[in-house]
């Protein structure tokens, strides 16, 4: 048993989702959204360099320290896994760790929209699942592709950083490619996915230039295309696509993207007041003819009437899926503030004392 297992039992335990370790500090977990430390010491030069070492081997532990950045996955025993984030900070060494379910959970038991399996009916096209970190994209995109390998046959080629879920074929095939690990980056991967038979690919985050072009060509020529980004709501997504390219190449990208994309899932969670745990409250775009025109013609500030005015087709605007969970006693209205576009909305559900001006 390595020694930072015994950090990893408390957080399983304690049904938490994240184990925060500093040099100077003690540990600390993130439980339901807040932070509660699991014991008074603070963490020591030596404990922390033995513990982290340990578990990365000396290869990563020496590109550790050269880079000060690292990024992998650590399987404990047959139930526990985590995602390793290795960093230096003020005070020497830090990590972060967030566990990673080893099984699998369905799009039903996440509480996602039905709605959201439509994508993975599609044939062809980019689908986007958006939102701030932490907020269980990769949990999300994971029930997906799970949907996708249960029901259909096809080959799905994940490129991820590092590999977080761990999926069996089923009646697809699986080949899932690790940066840098398998391939030297994103790019390089997906560059070689486009000669790999794929019907599927799923970037684990299209962060660059260079990434998210590939993408956009993977998704014309036929394949399907499921990517991440650190954005809020479907039209920061867009915006963002399109943002990400040079001025003189933007008008060409918006035809690209109003040609290819198919979906935008955006993501936040909210802690529950009505039990312990968090609810995944999403706003989701489904590309129709109109939203494709807005795209072609740059005004993404339209996107919230197709959203509001797509409900029939399973549309969703994230304030209004706030609204709804907060009318339904499942959040509460504080956190319903905070997440909120519209905050005037919200504001009159707020306590006396805590209204926000």
């Amino acid at each position: 048993m390595a020694y930072i297992d015994q950090f990893f039992q408390v957080l399983v335990s304690a049904g938490a989702s994240d184990l925060h370790m500093a040099q100077g500090s003690p540990p600390k977990i993130r439980q339901h959204g807040g932070m509660v430390p699991i014991r008074p010491e603070p963490l020591s030069e030596e404990e922390m360099a033995y513990m982290m070492s340990e578990i990365s081997g000396p290869e990563r532990w020496a590109k550790y320290l050269e880079l000060g950045d690292l990024d992998f996955a650590y399987q404990m025993d047959a139930s526990s896994r985590f995602r390793c984030n290795y960093l230096k900070q003020a005070h020497g060494f830090g990590c972060v760790f967030r566990i990673i379910p080893t099984k699998l959970m369905t799009l039903e038991q996440l509480g996602i929209p039905e709605v959201v399996k439509e994508f993975g009916r599609l044939r062809g096209g980019i689908v986007l699942v958006t939102g701030p970190t932490g907020s269980g994209k990769s949990t999300t995109l994971a029930a997906l592709i799970d949907f996708i390998n249960t029901n259909y046959a096809r080959h799905i080629v994940t490129i991820e950083e590092p590999i977080e879920f761990v999926h069996p074929n089923k009646r697809s095939i699986i080949t899932q490619r690790e940066v840098p690990e398998h391939a030297p980056s994103f790019p390089v991967a997906l560059k070689a996915a486009l000669r790999e038979d794929a019907d599927i690919i799923l970037v684990g985050e299209m962060r660059d230039l260079e990434t998210i072009s590939l993408a956009l060509t993977a998704a014309e020529t036929g394949m399907l295309v499921f990517g991440t980004l650190h954005t809020n709501n479907a039209r920061k997504t867009v915006d963002r696509l399109i943002d990400v390219f040079p001025a003189d190449q933007q008008s060409q990208v918006r035809t690209m993207l109003s040609n290819s994309l198919r979906g935008v899932v955006a993501q936040v969670l909210m802690r529950r007041v009505d039990k312990p745990g968090r609810k995944a409250i999403n706003e989701i775009l489904i590309v129709n003819p109109a939203a494709s025109a807005i795209i072609r013609e740059g005004a993404t500030q339209k996107l919230q009437d197709v959203l509001v005015g797509g409900k029939a087709e399973g549309m969703q605007f994230m304030d209004d899926a706030i609204f709804e969970a907060l009318k339904s006693g499942i959040v509460g209205p504080e956190e319903s503030f905070m997440k909120a576009t519209d905050k005037n909305r919200f504001r009159p559900f707020l306590p006396q004392d805590a209204k926000v001006h």
